[in-house]
């Protein structure tokens, strides 16, 4: 969800600066330009680090799984 997140704010963003460039009239103003990216970035951080929560939860849950197999 965060990862979506991510890539529509950073869509809004990429589209802004593409408008800009071929020389139209850009919807987003210099400080919501750096808000809009910022959100991107924040929005990925937080899919990265609930993605490597995720990750790690599932290895600690094999690792007591096969300690339990042994004992």
């Amino acid at each position: 969800m965060f990862l979506l997140l991510a890539a529509v704010f950073f869509g809004v963003f990429a589209t802004n600066v593409a408008i800009g460039s071929a020389g139209g009239d850009v919807f987003l103003n210099d400080v919501s330009e750096m808000l809009m990216l910022f959100a991107a970035v924040a929005s990925f951080v937080v899919a990265v680090l609930r993605s490597e929560a995720a990750r790690n939860r599932k290895q600690h849950a094999q690792d007591n799984q096969g300690r339990n197999e042994n004992d």
